[in-house]
């Protein structure tokens, strides 16, 4: 499918010609607004729960007690990383967001920004967030980060026009900040660590494939070869929302059998994600935009319910 070009490359590293068009526009809007854009590419709603993921893996990482600096300077590194990662991902895809419906408007591709300034802001915020974790935190976070954003951009983004199983794929890039918040507070990879990344690569599919599948038309006006999109009829959809729903309801169990978290936090996340999964099958037997809604409601709530516990665990 032919997408409309602005003559610029599409590398996130590679420094495109600015559009006179861009910037005429750019010019005649308020500081406040353009700052609205660029807040709005960095993808606040998915970089909230990146940096929610990881304070997860934090506090797991941290049975007794929490090192507050560490802490401060690990968020802040994961969410600067995330945000540019989100908004070089907007540079990536925004010929293909042009092409549809729910994301036309975007910054990018309605001509709000510059292209060229987005892909300059985005190497920046990735840099200074690696520069941060690095001296500040510890090196194998900062190598965790750095490998987030690669596999993000350079894996992730381009499959997902190429293979079906690009959402499978981009649960390591997407669970990796969890790990990362695990060796921000121990220094090294464990047990714990490798649990909530093992939380966060299950949900993932069930929370991006519900996505997916409210946006199936959309997405394939943008020739992305989502699985709904490859296969229409939900039947694989449905059944790898349910397969690893179902998966991540023991692999929540984990922390508890690691002994990075207590019994209190168990109690807590198994019908969490017992409810998690009657979503997913409440989908599977009618598969509607309205259900898998039901279904993406429901992810939103998980993490931030099981941050919770894992809170009220600690505290108690």
């Amino acid at each position: 499918m032919d997408s409309p070009s602005d003559g610029s490359s599409d590398s996130p590293v590679a420094v495109s010609a600015a559009s006179p068009a861009a910037d005429a526009q750019a010019s005649s809007r308020s500081v406040g607004e353009v700052l609205w854009d660029y807040l709005l590419l960095a993808k606040p709603e998915i970089s909230s729960v990146v940096t929610l993921s990881a304070f997860a893996g934090f506090l797991v990482g941290s049975p007794a007690g929490l090192a507050g600096g560490t802490l401060l300077w690990a968020m802040l590194g994961t969410a600067l990383c995330a945000g540019g990662v989100g908004m070089l991902n907007h540079v990536l895809e925004r010929r293909y967001d042009a092409q549809m419906k729910r994301t036309a408007t975007r910054p990018l591709p309605d001509g709000r920004v510059n292209p060229k300034t987005a892909r300059r802001v985005g190497i920046l915020m990735v840099i200074t967030a690696v520069g941060l974790l690095c001296p500040l935190v510890n090196v194998l976070t900062a190598v965790i980060a750095a490998l987030t954003a690669v596999l993000y951009l350079f894996v992730y983004t381009p499959l997902k026009r190429v293979t079906k199983w690009n959402t499978l794929i981009g649960t390591v890039p997407g669970a990796l900040p969890a790990l990362g918040g695990y060796t921000a507070a121990t220094g090294h990879l464990g047990a714990g660590g490798w649990a909530v990344f093992g939380i966060l690569a299950c949900w993932q599919m069930p929370h991006f494939l519900s996505l997916a599948w409210m946006y199936r038309k959309d997405y394939d006006r943008g020739d992305y070869a989502m699985l709904p999109v490859v296969e229409p009829n939900g039947n694989s959809t449905a059944a790898q929302m349910i397969g690893f729903a179902s998966l991540l309801v023991p692999v929540s169990v984990l922390p508890v059998v690691s002994g990075t978290a207590g019994w209190l936090y168990g109690v807590g996340v198994v019908p969490l994600g017992l409810w998690f999964l009657w979503t997913t099958l409440v989908f599977h037997g009618e598969r509607t935009g309205q259900k898998a809604r039901r279904v993406l409601k429901a992810s939103v709530l998980y993490i931030p319910a099981l941050v919770a516990f894992l809170l009220l665990d600690w505290f108690l």
